[in-house]
Formats: structure tokens, sequence, C-alpha cells
């Protein structure tokens, strides 16, 4: 940091800070108003906002938007679906298939799903930032990924830009104890306060905790640098921190690892970036091709010598014999050099980093909604029964059934009677409903998709038909979605390229039932080129496997598989071995006791196998003869062949 003017940096980046987030502003308003909508809050927008005119709350809501949000709720995560170039580089592809999936496993992707499910339609869009963890460690590997939800207003873009990967930096904030900055950095924040208690979802500002900016940014070079503050305390500064950063011995210019260099023995290092590492043992990798060590390398006899020589004797050129020594391999680093902020959208819009929120779309029908229901509540209120009577007329007004009324003449009975205040709210709910179905036609839900009585559809094709159309209104936001996984996935992939240094286990089920475990090692990635230079394989195309959805639903699959195994898609379904193909993917969907009733047919197929070789040996025994003669069933009735009963001798006899 000595390097770099930290209060020239400090400046530049508040000033970018604040300049964007002013011009953001408007939108960070309108978020906080979208969460008001989607919790369901009270206020009623006046007629003209620009009058200071003052609304009563609404005395009772009928959420909508909620309702609205909910319906559309998708709890299945894509899985990765992952394409070669190269018919080579197939089993590569599997291989990444398989480590994201198991990736998708380890971690709190249900947690993170639930939340971007809500987040998306209410505010247009969300973020996720990935990150390589490399504190955390195994026994056997050094730093994990990590996928983290970002909530829009945690993320500040530059101003005039739309597409991230065009932005020459972007803004994150996020809310950070006192004690993790301390452990993470190495910088006491102690004095700081909270700057942006919103980053972290707060109204007030928390003692322990500070808010930390980070700002990515496009270097000179194309690469991402970062750069991390706390008001006016720089935490971080690195001018490409994907790239690898180490230590270099300053005598040898080795890099050196630990206090003292290995190869030298000097206690002196300086901070440098790591472009290419070299090998001392060969690699092997998984198809069992070895990445030498040492390289051959040819050069001239002596230095400074020419390629061609003139022959002394004949007076012709000649070629210089080349010789050959080994030198250690280099390998160069991978750096992904992408942003690591993803941006999923729920509808795109021409001009907006985000897309089109739901609630910007209805949040005119919900108002109308309140008002409605607010004046029916009134009417209500304010209706009721009256009862006449004479002033002299004294009457108990308890619950019992019989009341005692006393009157001082006739007259006075005809003076008591009771008259009910109709009151008409028809209208008010008449309104309401019109606004309430006005608001699910633009989102595109109806009452199939919602699983309510639909009187449109008069029979069950007519209802699937239905919600299929529903559904199909609904299909720009599931392609968005798919979407920002796809690049989700690709951004992961590349993270593991860059800092994964160990082999790590992959999970793999196979076709019939059986789980398989392999490596994913970086170096199968490696390749070396005709000129010996080498590189990493990464143009993979990454999608998202459409089947997944199915997958994720067991109750379908269960019916699926039920449904093939009784149409004889696994064969004869009176067969014990076609029976326990068919609880075996049973118990692959986690269908309750199937592993139970697979090993109980498995049992009973062993028994029956063992009773059939049983069977099959008593009548072998019963079919040998008794003292070495044949039965008499088994006697060969075929004609005598006389010249081979004598030995070929039959001329001689004649």
């Amino acid at each position: 940091m000595k390097k770099y003017d930290e209060k020239g940096l400090i400046q530049l980046w508040q000033d970018r800070l604040q300049k964007n987030e002013t011009a953001y502003s408007k939108e960070l308003n309108a978020m906080d108003e979208r969460t008001g909508y989607y919790e369901g809050n009270r206020a009623i927008t006046p007629k003209d906002s620009k009058k200071s005119e003052k609304v009563q709350p609404a005395s009772m809501v009928r959420n909508i938007v909620s309702e609205l949000v909910e319906a559309q709720v998708d709890s299945a995560i894509p899985m990765p679906k992952v394409t070669a170039r190269r018919e080579i580089d197939e089993p590569l592809a599997k291989t990444i298939e398989d480590f994201l999936r198991n990736e998708l496993d380890r971690m709190p992707f249900e947690q993170i799903n639930d939340m971007d499910e809500r987040v998306c339609p209410v505010q247009g869009g969300d973020y996720f930032l990935v990150e390589w963890d490399a504190d955390r460690h195994t026994h056997n590997t050094r730093g994990e990924l990590s996928v983290t939800l970002l909530h829009p207003k945690q993320v500040i873009p530059q101003n005039g830009v739309n597409d991230i990967n065009d932005m020459d930096y972007i803004i994150v904030r996020l809310g950070m104890s006192k004690a993790h900055v301390k452990e993470k950095y190495g910088v006491s924040v102690v004095d700081e306060k909270e700057s942006n208690p919103e980053s972290r979802g707060g109204g007030s500002s928390a003692d322990d905790v500070v808010t930390v900016n980070f700002g990515y940014f496009r270097n000179k070079n194309g690469g991402i640098g970062r750069f991390a503050w706390v008001n006016e305390t720089v935490l971080e500064y690195l001018e490409d921190y994907q790239a690898r950063q180490g230590k270099k011995c300053v005598k040898c210019d080795q890099p050196m690892e630990g206090d003292e260099c290995q190869f030298c023995g000097s206690k002196k290092s300086v901070d440098s970036q790591e472009d290419s590492f070299t090998l001392y043992e060969d690699i092997h990798r998984s198809d069992g091709s070895v990445i030498p060590a040492y390289s051959q390398v040819q050069q001239l006899p002596m230095e400074g010598m020419q390629e061609i020589m003139m022959d002394p004797f004949i007076g012709e050129a000649m070629q210089a014999q080349m010789q050959q020594s080994q030198e250690p391999t280099k390998i160069p680093y991978y750096k992904p050099d992408i942003y690591p902020i993803l941006l999923r959208k729920n509808v795109s819009a021409w001009g907006k980093v985000l897309g089109d929120s739901d609630v910007d779309k209805v949040k005119d029908q919900q108002n109308a909604i309140k008002k409605c229901d607010t004046r029916i509540q009134e009417k209500l209120d304010k209706g009721g029964s009256l009862l006449t009577k004479h002033e002299d007329s004294r009457m108990e007004f308890t619950d019992e059934q019989l009341k005692i009324v006393e009157v001082s003449s006739p007259s006075e009975i005809s003076c008591i009677s009771v008259h009910n205040l109709q009151v008409d709210v028809s209208m008010d709910r008449l309104i309401a409903d019109d606004n309430y179905q006005n608001a699910r036609n633009i989102i595109g839900i109806t009452d199939s998709f919602q699983g309510r009585q639909d009187r449109t559809a008069t029979s069950g094709t007519a209802k699937q038909i239905a919600v299929a159309q529903s559904a199909g209104r609904l299909e720009s936001k599931r392609i968005m979605k798919h979407a920002m996984y796809a690049d989700l996935f690709n951004v992961m992939f590349k993270f593991l390229l860059a800092y994964s240094d160990e082999p790590r286990t992959v999970r793999h089920s196979s076709i019939d039932g059986s789980v398989e475990y392999t490596l994913f090692n970086k170096f199968d990635y490696l390749r070396q080129d005709e000129a010996g230079e080498w590189y990493w394989v990464d143009d993979f195309l990454f999608s998202v496997d459409n089947s997944s959805a199915l997958a994720g639903n067991r109750e379908s699959m269960w019916q699926e598989t039920r449904m093939n195994f009784q149409t004889g898609a696994f064969g004869d379904p009176q067969n014990i071995s076609t029976q326990i193909l068919f609880w075996n993917m049973m118990s692959k969907l986690h269908y309750p006791l199937a592993a139970d009733i697979k090993g109980q047919l498995e049992e009973m197929q062993k028994n029956q196998e063992a009773m059939q070789q049983a069977q099959q040996m008593q009548q072998m025994q019963q079919m040998q003869p008794m003292g070495g003669m044949m039965p008499e069933n088994e006697v060969d009735t075929q004609p005598m062949d006389i010249n081979a009963l004598l030995g070929g001798g039959g001329n001689e006899m004649q």
C-alpha cells in the first residue's frame, strides 16, 4: 500500500460512490416503495402526489402483490449442462457438470434460491457474487467456492452503462462486523461507524458493524482489480486481484514460501504478482498422461554462435549441431478476467440495469383495492340497527332471551321498533374484484395456475391447456433465470480452474444406480500447442439442464417411473429382475422403503436361483445310469456301422 496514494484512492472512490449513488437514488427509493407493497403497508397513494394531500391509511390490506409474487415462486434449482466444443473434451465436460452439481449440494442454494425467487420479481432483478474463499481449508484442499446473493440496494452500478461487462467499475456495499474486518484484512476499524445500514437490511446503525465498500474495476490490461475501504480507512487495493499474489526472494528472484527462501536461504522478500509457476515434479493427469517437470530445450553449442556455419574444408554452409538441455517446465497461471458479479433480471427492460418489476405493474391496482376495502369497512362499521322507544319506557339491555320493558300506557308499546340500516357495498366489491383480476391478467396468472377452481376449464385436458398457457406467459422469467445460472456455472468453473490447485473428489450416480467417484484435476484442462506453449482449455458451453425441473419433483418422477414399469418399459413386470430394477430406480428417487423392498426382492431372487440349481443337480443325478449302464430310454437306436466296428478291416473280410 505504500506504493500508492491512499488519500487519492479514497477520494477517487468516494467521489465515484457519491456520484453514482445520487444518479441511482430514484431507483433506490423505488426499491423501498416496492418492498412496502410486498410487505403489505397500509399507506394509500393520493390522487395527486404533487399536492400535499393527506390520506388516511387503509384500515385493512388485501395484499395482492404478495399473492402474485408467491404464486410464481419456483423452488427448483437449475442443474448445469456442459457441452464440449471438441470430441476429445467430452469426458472433461462431464466431470465439470458433475462437480458443479456437487457444489450446488454443498452450498446453501436452497436458501439462496428461496430469497432470489422473491427479491427478483419485486425489485426487477438481483445479483449473485462469486468469490474464492481462500480461508476455508480441509485436510487435502485449500480454498472453496462461495456464492452470495446480493440485494439490488447493495450494488451501485456505473451510471449510464446497463451491462455489467461493459462497466469500468461497479461498487458493492456489505455490512460486516468489526472483528471480521480485522481478521480478514488485518486493519482495525474499531473507531469507524456504520455509514449505510441499508446495505445489510437494517434501519438503524449498529455499534459493532461497519459498511465495507468494494470497488471492482477494469484495469489497463483488461483484468479485474478491487479496492476495499471503510469510510476513510483503506482495507485492500489489488490492481489485478484475480491474479496470483505471492512473494519473491529479493536475492534470487525465486518464489518464496514462509520466512526463508528454500533456494538461497535469504529472508528478504517482496510482494509480487505471479504469471506462471515452475514444476519441480511430474504431474499425473486423469487420463494417465504426465506433464513432465523438466522439458528438453535445444540450443546452440556456444552463446552467440549462429545456426548456419561454414565448413572449413569444403567451404560450404553446414547446419550447426544443437545441444539438448533440460529446463524446469513453466505453466501459466489461469486468470478469469471477468467481473464476479452476475445479474438476474425479472423481465428485460430497455435502458435499465435491472429488469421490469412486477410490483410497478400492479401497484395502481393494489392502491385501488386498498381504497375499496377501506370504504367497505367504513360502511359496515357505520351501518347497523336502530332501536326506537318512548322516552319514558325503561328497558333492560342484557344478553338474556327474555327482556322486560316497563311501560306506563299501551301507546308506548307502538313506539318500540327496530330499524335496520342496510349498507350497499356491492359496487365497491365489484371494483375491487375487477382490479384484482386486472392485476392477475397483467402478470399472466390464472386460476388454473394457482390451483383454484377454474369454471372455464370443462375437462382435465382443458385445465392442462389453461395451465400451460399461463406458464407460457411466465416462460420469459424462467428463461432469464436459466440464463443467469448458465453464466454462474461458467464463472464458477473459471474460478475453479484458477484457484483449485489440488484434485477434488467428484461424486457421480450412474444409470444402474451405483455411485462412482472421480477426480476434478485442473491440470486435465492444460494443453500444449505445437510450439511447446502451455494453455488452458476453458471454451466449454454452459447451459441449464431442462429436465432438472421434472427431476426435482419427486412425486412426478415416482408417477413417471411407475407408469414406465406398468407399460413394460423396464421389461416384463412379472419378472423379478424387472421388479428389482424398478425398485432400484424408486430408491434413487428417495421413495420410502424402496431400498428395503429392493433388498427383499434380491434375497428372493437368490433363493429362487439356488432352488433352480438344486433342481438341476437333482435331475442330472437321476439321469446318471446305475452301474455305468445307460437307461433304456437313452439306448442308441442309430444303425451300426460295420466298418467302424471292424476297425476299417471290412475289405479284408470280403
